[in-house]
């Protein structure tokens, strides 16, 4: 796919899974889950938000800034921001961005971030997936990259399921609670992503089994 192609991240698409659905924001509809999420110290950890495990106050001036955060959202040209919503409650349950776009080089950084409410159901899984498959079979991109700190090995898990392989280690990236954490970073690419469609042990079963 040519990057002319790829011009279309400034078209939000919803895009429709078994268990979720990611769809453009709705602000007033969101605002609960997306506060929720920011506010959740286990999120702002993993997500290194923070440089201390102590709750970052919630106050008028970090309400106003979620705000005009994810109102514009649905305007920017080039990144794609979709809210992740549970099927089974129609609700809100996080975010899964694509961002830091190269478009000389096709390719895009993504981040996913998940409330409580919707965690250990498979949905994160599902989101990586749709949105994954929506960089590589619509947008046109060669390579779509993230990293995740070694503290969060369930979500570099995920990753790896997904099909997301681990390319080095960035030392000493975040200072937390006094200690210093590393981070890992991780790829895939768009003819990696043809063999397995975000299945790579579903492949590698087949292929053993001939």
């Amino acid at each position: 796919m040519t990057d002319d192609a790829a011009a279309s991240f400034s078209t939000k698409p919803t895009l429709v899974g078994e268990k979720v659905t990611l769809r453009p924001f709705r602000l007033d509809e969101d605002l609960p889950a997306l506060r929720a999420l920011l506010q959740d110290p286990e999120v702002a950890r993993l997500t290194g938000s923070v440089s201390r495990s102590a709750a970052a106050p919630w106050n008028d001036v970090a309400e106003q800034r979620m705000r005009n955060w994810y109102d514009t959202r649905n305007d920017q040209p080039d990144r794609l921001d979709l809210a992740v919503v549970d099927q089974a409650s129609d609700g809100c349950v996080g975010e899964v961005v694509l961002n830091e776009r190269d478009r000389l080089n096709r390719s895009c950084n993504l981040r996913i971030a998940l409330a409580s409410a919707g965690q250990d159901r498979g949905l994160g899984t599902e989101a990586m997936r749709l949105m994954v498959g929506h960089g590589f079979e619509r947008l046109g991109l060669h390579r779509i990259s993230l990293t995740v700190f070694e503290f969060n090995p369930r979500a570099r898990r995920v990753y790896e399921k997904v099909g997301f392989v681990a390319e080095g280690v960035q030392r000493d990236v975040l200072l937390y609670d006094g200690a210093w954490v590393n981070d890992v970073v991780m790829s895939v690419l768009a003819p990696e992503w043809e063999r397995h469609r975000g299945r790579p042990e579903a492949v590698a079963d087949q292929s053993l089994r001939r």
